[in-house]
């Protein structure tokens, strides 16, 4: 099983990203923009930036991690994507 660590970036007037990760991104994705995802997400709606592939669980959750507490690294996967 992988595992999947990804940012996604709200659609509207002032964009706003969210990190995560997941076993089954399709899925966590469908959920986030029904409104069943994390408390964050809800009310937005969501397109898929960036993500990465790790074979365990706590890589994933430790690069999560990472990416959620250094703004550079989130700001650089934003900026990419525009």
């Amino acid at each position: 099983m992988y595992f999947y660590v990804y940012m996604l970036i709200s659609k509207g007037n002032k964009p706003v990203s969210y990190v995560g990760y997941t076993n089954n991104l399709k899925h966590r994705i469908k959920l986030h923009n029904s409104g069943k995802g994390a408390k964050f997400t809800r009310g937005r709606k969501w397109e898929l930036i960036y993500y990465e592939t790790y074979q365990t669980k706590r890589e994933a959750i430790l690069r999560e991690h990472n990416i959620k507490k250094n703004r550079r690294i989130r700001k650089s996967i934003v900026d990419n994507y525009k």
